[in-house]
Parts: structure tokens; C-alpha cells; sequence
């Protein structure tokens, strides 16, 4: 089985990798989220959903038993040792089901594909890409665009934009950085162009 070759799509909150993997999706690239997995199972039925409950208590929870993530952010935005708990609980089964699916693709044959992961170089996720791209932008863009997309005051917004590696640690440890403080139009032009080089060499 050949392994695909894997480029690890990161950023800060805010810099625009759900329109980055969106696009590249669009283009044919097979993109595998890991916002998507967590999300997966955190949903009703989830696997991360008793562990969850076990170390949050029901307050957490909708009374019908549905993860109220609203709830659960206040918690832990407001305690870093909380927010630690959670990573530990859902990092580890997102982490898996993305090697099952890395595996996979490379059965079926895939050359390469994106692993987007926001917190790629914080949870080591990182060890499985080849290379790694850093969408990054200035933080007063971020604080707004954060404020803007998720209804939160400029204090809720700098809380979740702090609780993230800073955006110049991850452009120094990435092998390319794209700015995302400009044009859609400008940053799709870098993409393409990335993409189409990846598509010379391995496809």
C-alpha cells in the first residue's frame, strides 16, 4: 500500500481554513477535517459523549441528553486545566480516526490529500503530514472576523484566539505560509497554485 502524500492545512481561529478546504474540495482534492471528526463524535451517539459527561457533569448537556457545546465552551475558555481535559478526551479518538482514514485513501490509491487540523502542531498531529500549509492574518483582523463569524465579544474572541499556539509560532514551524488578510480571490490564486505543483509531483 502506498501512503498518500499528506500537507497539514493549519491556522489560527479565524484565518480562514474552512474557505481554504472548501475550495480545495472543490478543485477534486480529498480533504480530511478534523473539526468534521470532532465534531462526529460529539454528536448524539457520540464516542467522546460518556467520557464527556463523566469528567463535565450534566451541566454540559441539554436535558435531552444532546452536548450543549455553547455551554461547554464557556467552560473551557474559562479554565485552561478544563480545556486541557477535553483535548485529552477527543484529540485521541479524532487522532485515530483520521490514521483509519489516511490508510484508506492510500488503499484507494489517493496521491495526496489535506488534513486540516487547527490545532495540528499543538496536539503533534503534525508528525503525520509531509509538509504542513499556515493560513495566518493580523490579529485585529482575527479578533473581528472571530467576533463577526461567532457572535462574541472582543473578550470571548481574544479568550479563544489566546487558548490557540500564537499565529507566528505556527508560520515558523510551517512549510509555507499564506496570508489571509487579503482578497478570497488573491488567496484562491496561491491555492491553485499550490495545488497544481502538488498535482505535478504526485499525481
Amino acid at each position: 500500500m502506498n501512503k498518500p502524500y499528506v500537507v497539514g492545512i493549519t491556522g489560527g481561529i479565524g484565518s480562514g481554513k474552512t474557505a481554504a478546504t472548501e475550495f480545495l474540495e472543490e478543485q477534486g482534492a480529498l480533504v480530511l477535517d478534523a473539526d468534521v471528526e470532532s465534531r462526529a463524535v460529539t454528536a448524539e451517539n457520540g464516542e467522546a459523549l460518556n467520557p464527556i459527561l463523566d469528567a463535565f457533569g450534566e451541566g454540559v448537556f441539554t436535558p435531552d441528553g444532546i452536548l450543549d457545546r455553547r455551554a461547554l465552551a464557556e467552560v473551557i475558555f474559562s479554565d485552561e486545566s478544563q480545556r486541557r481535559v477535553l483535548e485529552g478526551i477527543i484529540h485521541p479518538i479524532v487522532q485515530h480516526r483520521i490514521v483509519q482514514k489516511i490508510r484508506q485513501a492510500g488503499e484507494d490509491g489517493v496521491p495526496f490529500l489535506f488534513l486540516s487540523v487547527p490545532l495540528l502542531f499543538e496536539t503533534g498531529m503534525d508528525a503525520l503530514c509531509d509538509e504542513t500549509w499556515c493560513l495566518s492574518l493580523d490579529e485585529d483582523k482575527q479578533i473581528e472576523r472571530v467576533m463577526e463569524r461567532d457572535n462574541l465579544s472582543r473578550a470571548e474572541a481574544l479568550a479563544r484566539i489566546k487558548s490557540q499556539m500564537p499565529l507566528e509560532e505556527k508560520e515558523r514551524r510551517a512549510t509555507v505560509v499564506i496570508r489571509t488578510n487579503r482578497s478570497m480571490d488573491a488567496t484562491r490564486a496561491e491555492l491553485n497554485s499550490l495545488l497544481r505543483d502538488l498535482v505535478k509531483r504526485y499525481s
